[in-house]
């Protein structure tokens, strides 16, 4: 059986609302095997992005526990949860987030920068094996803006896979492109999880089942639904 990478129960997360508070996650327990590709769905509102965020150590748990590759997230001090997050996620965003005054090889090489985890004099040859892995392999000295969205997301993606982690976490990675770019994307998450990347992405599009082995329907904090859709699962 695969090794769970991700293992969370009983998580609650409140945030303060005036004089109350508002429950975002609620009582939720799953877990995530290796080399998993699994789409968390659901409304606004629904906490999808909440739990994303818990999984990244973004968030803490009000209550409940969140292991991810065997650390425990809510127990970290914060340097510890930055040191983690660099060498055991990547995350990929909606809106990008490449830095502008940087190429998109340097974009690729910053993470590796901070983490420290490939040797300085392999980083710009990583980047760029990472950047040909994406498909942009010829936009490597590129500024962003030069990009087109599906290039900058393409490079995102490359940059979250900078220091070779276990786990992808993307956060509505098709949300800002059209749909044939959309497409593009999602055929390339399914590429790397054909490669044995664990994957879980948060969407609001019905598309990801095309790719998707897994997927969990959130409502109101609280899981709806979790079903296989795809016999790979």
């Amino acid at each position: 059986m695969p090794r769970s990478v991700i293992e969370v129960k009983d998580v609650v997360k409140t945030y303060p609302l005036g004089e109350g508070e508002v429950v975002a996650v609620d009582g939720l327990t799953m877990e995530v095997a290796e080399g998993a590709f699994v789409a968390i769905v659901g409304r606004s509102g629904s906490g999808k992005t909440t739990l994303l965020n818990l999984l990244a150590g973004i968030d803490r748990p009000t209550s409940g526990v969140v292991r991810v590759e065997n650390a425990d997230l809510g127990s970290l001090s914060e340097s510890d949860l930055a040191t983690w997050r660099g060498a055991k996620v990547g995350l990929v965003f909606q809106f990008f987030q490449l830095l502008p005054t940087l190429t998109a090889a340097e974009n690729v090489m910053l993470p590796m920068d901070f983490a420290d985890k490939i040797p300085a004099d392999e980083r710009r040859a990583r980047a760029q094996s990472l950047l040909d892995r994406v498909g942009i392999g010829d936009q490597a000295d590129k500024m962003p803006s030069t990009l087109s969205g599906g290039q900058q997301q393409r490079a995102a993606i490359a940059r979250a896979l900078a220091n070779d982690p276990p786990l992808l976490l993307a956060d509505e990675p098709t949300g800002n492109l059209d749909t044939a770019t959309a497409d593009t994307v999602l055929e390339l998450f399914a590429d790397l999880n054909a490669d044995g990347q664990t994957i879980v992405v948060v969407t609001h599009e019905t598309d990801i089942q095309s790719v998707a082995g897994r997927q969990i329907t959130l409502q109101d904090g609280r899981i709806l639904d979790d079903e296989a859709i795809r016999a790979s699962a």
